[in-house]
């Protein structure tokens, strides 16, 4: 079956949910192991609504959409051919994202295999709203490079509170606000924290919808200039709450290193 031959919904996938107990327990997992990704997904899961759902309506109705539906590109597959990319600008968005993966020790199908160990692809439905849910999933790396948020604790944080302004999910939002009131509590710094954390998310209000854009395309380009195009801000506010947690805790590293990481 081809994408466009998909339905919007299955009618067995359940698109809402209001579980907070089990989003709490998961989230403490997290906050234990802030690289185990698969506990992100258990909370976005626990606390679904329709308002993303309503904006995937929206955004499949455009012929932007239909255009993504129509190549149905393997995102992760193009995203990690990293030879492929490396004859692109030093300063193109294919480039830095390289280079952010590398340092990182990421991959993008590394993510997918996290999501699958929530859910396994066998258990998943064969609908337009997978295809949308993994589209934000493949893209998250991103939006790191995009924004400038590194994946320092705080970095993660203020992307997801930019994330949420962008998609909707009620989960993405618990897990910004919860990890915050966690971050001020192990740091002492409360409004520098909070400040990051609400220019966050109106960087993500005043953006362009990052997920819905042709992202694969504008690889080649200048990423300042793809910056311009989606009107993505600079996150001062997060750069100077890292400063300070550097003075804190020299291993934090400096603030001229992460900015590197996240050009």
């Amino acid at each position: 079956m081809s994408l466009l031959e998909r339905p919007l919904v299955h009618p067995d996938r359940k698109v809402t949910g209001f579980r907070p107990f089990k989003a709490l327990k998961h989230f403490g997992k997290l906050v234990q192991d802030k690289e185990d990704t698969e506990q992100v997904f258990h909370i976005i899961d626990a606390l679904k609504s329709k308002k993303s759902l309503r904006q995937m309506e929206q955004f499949l109705a455009t012929d932007e959409a239909r255009a993504l539906l129509e190549r149905n590109e393997e995102l992760p597959a193009l995203l990690d051919d990293h030879a492929r990319w490396m004859s692109c600008a030093p300063n193109s968005l294919a480039r830095r994202y390289v280079e952010f993966m590398e340092r990182e020790q990421l991959t993008a199908k590394g993510l997918v295999e996290e999501s699958y160990r929530f859910k396994p692809k066998e258990e998943r439905h064969a609908d337009l709203y997978e295809w949308y849910i993994e589209r934000l999933r493949d893209t998250h790396d991103l939006f790191h490079v995009l924004t400038g948020y590194s994946r320092d604790g705080l970095g993660e944080l203020c992307l997801l509170g930019f994330s949420y302004e962008q998609n909707h999910s009620p989960g993405v939002l618990f897990i910004t606000l919860m990890g915050a009131r966690q971050t001020k509590k192990e740091s002492g710094l409360s409004e520098p924290v909070d400040a990051a954390i609400r220019e966050g998310r109106r960087l993500g209000r005043e953006a362009k919808k990052l997920a819905h854009a042709d992202l694969l395309s504008m690889l080649p380009e200048d990423i300042d200039e793809v910056r311009r195009k989606l009107n993505i801000g600079t996150p001062h506010a997060y750069y100077r709450c890292f400063e300070m947690f550097r003075q804190i805790n020299p291993q934090y590293g400096t603030l001229e290193e992460r900015l590197a990481q996240a050009a």
